[in-house]
């Protein structure tokens, strides 16, 4: 690990800085990171309300061909990530944990069984940057293992330098929006479920309840009861004939992303 007083340090950080106008940017500050905080897998990108995910850089894979998880992900199942779900609901800068954002559910839905563990695996930080009324940049860091509080610790410090780093870097991303936003940005994925004539307040539960949210945790967010849920949760399943939290997600799989790699599996 490089000390914060020591030369190596210095070094290492004018290195990234002297990256901030250069395709390599991302890789030089993840390189940088890896020396104090262990993880597996990095991506940058932008939340913006009314558009899909932005990619601006990630890991590569060993192959070389773009990951077909991720891909899903960016088709659609992006809706039941808690890290975009907060950028979207409660937009914070700095250092956010998979455990400050997770619902009480999390690790028992079909996305994290089905996506999260598989791609992220176990636990994720990622560092917000707000750039604008509606927009985050964000660089995520997934892990095998869990994060220490040490790591947490030492993230939140270096992050003082990090997020300021990310502000100016979105300068130059601006600089590139008009070109990369033509290609890669479209308007985002709409939460529905087959042709049921489902309300939206029961597409909002089904939605909630595919993110991770309890009965109870559903009706803390709307001001309704536990039991008022659990009554739409049995129209709903009546309306799509199914009788489980499993087959609702293939049905989100099925008119959300369509024919994807979980989709395929």
């Amino acid at each position: 690990m490089l000390k914060l007083d020591e030369l190596a340090w210095h070094r290492a950080m004018g290195n990234v800085l002297e990256a901030l106008d250069q395709n390599d940017f991302w890789l030089r500050l993840t390189r940088l990171l890896a020396h104090y905080v262990h993880f597996d897998s990095w991506v940058a990108l932008r939340f913006a309300a009314h558009e899909r995910p932005l990619v601006l850089a990630e890991i590569a894979m060993d192959d070389g061909l773009p990951d077909p998880l991720f891909e899903d992900y960016l088709g659609g199942l992006y809706v039941l990530d808690p890290f975009y779900i907060a950028s979207r609901e409660n937009r914070r800068e700095g250092l956010v944990h998979l455990d400050d954002v997770a619902p009480d559910r999390f690790k028992s839905t079909q996305y994290y069984q089905r996506y999260f563990r598989l791609n992220v695996v176990e636990d994720e930080l990622q560092l917000n940057c707000l750039v604008g009324p509606d927009a985050t940049l964000c660089l995520s860091l997934g892990s095998r293992q869990r994060f220490t509080p040490a790591d947490m610790a030492l993230m939140a410090l270096l992050g003082q330098w990090i997020v300021p780093l990310m502000r100016q870097r979105w300068r130059h991303e601006m600089s590139r929006m008009t070109k990369v936003v033509a290609v890669a940005a479209v308007a985002p994925a709409d939460f529905r479920l087959s042709d049921a004539s489902l309300s939206a307040r029961e597409l909002e539960i089904s939605r909630l309840m595919l993110s991770g949210f309890s009965s109870k945790g559903i009706a803390l967010r709307l001001g309704i009861s536990a039991e008022t849920v659990k009554v739409h949760r049995k129209h709903l399943y009546s309306k799509l004939g199914i009788n489980s939290q499993h087959e609702l997600f293939s049905l989100f799989m099925k008119d959300t992303v369509g024919n994807g790699a979980l989709q395929a599996a």
